[in-house]
């Protein structure tokens, strides 16, 4: 029988893909939720586990639903100064044209005030699954359209590549989308690439061959010499 690969008690990553060398964590002032839906956890290439090591301010739950965003992050919260990654498309228009990061109405149109919006959330909140897995979350959990919609446009294309396949052109993982708000926000552009140090990695590793296990040789029976006469 072949024994189960073990994963790494830290990163959650099969050893042979463990990335905490590559962890260095970031301080954000923008508090950072993750809802992941429970059938992500067992992806190898998710992204939360990586997100949990990498910001300092940040809450990982694994579920379906929640009663409240004070349930979650364990204290009162303004849900005007929250936003969530809003599902839908945004509708065209000059400020989603040119902005990477809008706030946007129930219809997908950009704020006017958008700008002020961002200016003044003190947390963002990521659904972590597959597109039909952040709908359910998203359906799940009414309080969630209380938060401001966000909308993002990114102009960077995801380390994820051929590695894993995603609805739209524009899709990032929520580790992409995670460091890409908050390092925005902030006005910190080189936490950026400082977040996705151990995604690189393991995908770095997903696409190196594995070495072939070394099967140890059965030692042979010894030869009898023949007896002397």
């Amino acid at each position: 029988m072949h024994q189960a690969a073990q994963n790494c008690a830290t990163c959650l990553k099969p050893e042979h893909l463990c990335v905490c060398e590559a962890v260095d964590p970031v301080d954000n002032r923008i508090q950072v939720v993750i809802l992941e839906h429970p059938q992500e956890k067992r992806e190898i290439l998710g992204t939360a586990p990586i997100a949990g090591l990498q910001f300092r301010n940040v809450v990982v739950r694994v579920g379906l639903s929640w009663p409240n965003l004070r349930k979650i992050v364990g204290r009162e919260v303004d849900y005007k100064r929250w936003g969530v990654l809003y599902l839908g498309a945004a509708k065209q228009g000059a400020a989603a044209a040119s902005e990477e990061i809008a706030a946007v109405d129930k219809n997908g149109a950009p704020l006017p005030d958008s700008a002020a919006i961002l200016d003044g959330l003190e947390g963002v909140i990521l659904l972590d699954g597959t597109w039909s897995q952040a709908k359910s979350l998203w359906w799940r959990n009414a309080w969630l359209l209380k938060c401001r919609r966000i909308v993002l446009h990114p102009r960077f294309k995801s380390l994820y590549g051929q590695a894993r396949r995603e609805p739209r052109r524009e899709s990032v993982s929520t580790l992409e989308a995670a460091a890409f708000v908050v390092s925005r926000l902030e006005g910190q552009p080189e936490m950026f690439d400082r977040v996705l140090k151990p995604f690189a990695l393991l995908l770095k590793k997903m696409r190196a061959p594995r070495p072939r296990p070394v099967l140890a040789k059965t030692a042979e029976p010894p030869v009898e010499e023949p007896a002397e006469e």
